[in-house]
């Protein structure tokens, strides 16, 4: 004989009922928590209300940038050149390594935002595709600013090799509005042998 007294069946439903409800509870907590933790870091820097593609052709100075791994062997006078093809922009990026040979790299990249036209995807490697996203541009389009949605990339660009002073003053604090760090902008040598 069991001396255990007999389960009742509603009072175990209830008991898991509770238990099951509780734990929703916590999960739901766990989960408004974790997602206001991330987005407490993050913050998603605007892009420019418009750009005219057409007028955003054409070559650019890289002046500054966030250091990353794809131009770590450019040394110098680092451009960039966009032509529109239709629906697509091609891109030629080259620089001067340390021991003065020219690299070159040609990608595409396409509008994801027709809206503004101010974001892009990029890509060199087809299939993979990066941000590409104007942050700030000159009125007159003589200076651009680029980032990344995730704040892991940056490009001050210029139609001349270099900005007076005041100007890229100015740059620097619109780059600090949109997120980065002012040290982010690493300045790019140009020599205006190219």
């Amino acid at each position: 004989m069991s001396s255990q007294q007999p389960q009742r069946p509603g009072a175990i439903r209830a008991f898991c009922f509770a238990s099951n409800k509780r734990m929703m509870h916590w999960i739901a907590a766990a989960v408004l928590v974790a997602g206001s933790v991330a987005a407490v870091g993050e913050s998603v820097p605007k892009t420019v209300d418009h750009v005219d593609l057409q007028r955003y052709a054409g070559k650019w100075y890289e002046l500054a940038r966030m250091p990353n791994r794809f131009e770590k062997k450019c040394d110098r006078d680092v451009t960039a050149e966009y032509t529109l093809d239709g629906d697509i922009v091609r891109v030629v990026n080259s620089c001067v390594k340390a021991n003065g040979e020219t690299t070159v790299s040609k990608g595409r990249a396409k509008v994801v935002d027709k809206a503004t036209g101010a974001k892009l995807k990029v890509t060199f490697f087809w299939p993979f595709y990066g941000n590409y996203w104007i942050l700030g541009l000159d009125a007159d389009y003589r200076w651009a600013v680029v980032g990344t949605p995730d704040q892991k990339y940056l490009w001050i660009l210029s139609r001349t090799p270099s900005l007076p002073h005041d100007e890229m003053e100015g740059i620097l604090k619109l780059v600090e509005e949109r997120g980065y760090k002012r040290t982010d902008a690493v300045p790019t040598r140009q020599t205006g042998a190219r």
